[in-house]
């Protein structure tokens, strides 16, 4: 399968280690403008605003559109919609019970490697801002089970739609499903466990650091 634009632009921001929003804030474009392109929405863009993207990236505009012209240090890997992309398995145990204080996110353990156009076009997503975890505990059962593996998207850190998220509520990194509560001021958290054994609790927006929305999950059998 011949590399789209999105191909290219997937490939060289995460060989740069840079992800959507970095992207469009150096370049000064809309946020949009560079995630229509990666998600292959957008296959003729503005070409003053590609320019800047391009500019940014270290990569000739007609590199971006054709796959010619000149690109600063080494062609990146390309992304194409058959290919596997690799998402770090970090050293962060997103516990399920009373929490546990974690240390800072290192890489532990081989990666995990999902297709490329999955992450793209069904999460919607940017493998740069993904991360493999593991929970533990029980107080998501029967959702999530101890020792699961959970895809965590740490773009999605907002509570709205409700959903299942990995986050720190003051004492521990925990995984829960949060609501934002209606018209609360200041904003306010309802924490829930599905196992019906723990009650929800509720934190104010600032007393809580949202990692991430779990957006997929595996288990051993």
């Amino acid at each position: 399968m011949h590399a789209t634009l999105a191909d290219r632009l997937r490939a060289r921001t995460r060989q740069l280690g840079m992800n959507a929003r970095e992207v469009a804030e150096q370049a000064r474009v809309n946020r949009s403008f560079v995630y229509d392109i990666m998600r292959g929405r957008s296959e003729q863009p503005n070409a003053a605003k590609l320019d800047k993207v391009a500019a940014v990236i270290k990569v000739d505009r007609n590199w971006l559109l054709h796959g010619k012209g000149e690109i600063e240090g080494e062609t990146p890997l390309l992304d194409t919609a058959d290919a596997f992309v690799a998402i770090p398995c970090v050293e962060v145990t997103a516990s399920m019970g009373g929490g546990r204080i974690t240390a800072d996110e290192v890489e532990n353990g081989e990666p995990y490697h999902f297709k490329s156009s999955w992450i793209t076009h069904r999460l919607r997503a940017d493998p740069a801002d993904l991360r493999i975890m593991h929970v533990e505990g029980d107080s998501m059962m029967p959702s999530l089970h101890d020792g699961d593996v959970v895809l965590v998207d740490t773009a999605r850190a907002l509570p709205t739609p409700p959903g299942v998220f990995v986050l720190f509520d003051g004492i521990g990194l925990v995984a829960k499903r949060l609501e934002h509560i209606p018209n609360s001021d200041p904003p306010r958290v309802r924490i829930i466990s599905d196992n019906a054994f723990y009650s929800p609790y509720e934190r104010t927006a600032g007393e809580i650091k949202i990692i991430g929305r779990i957006r997929w999950f595996g288990r051993e059998i």
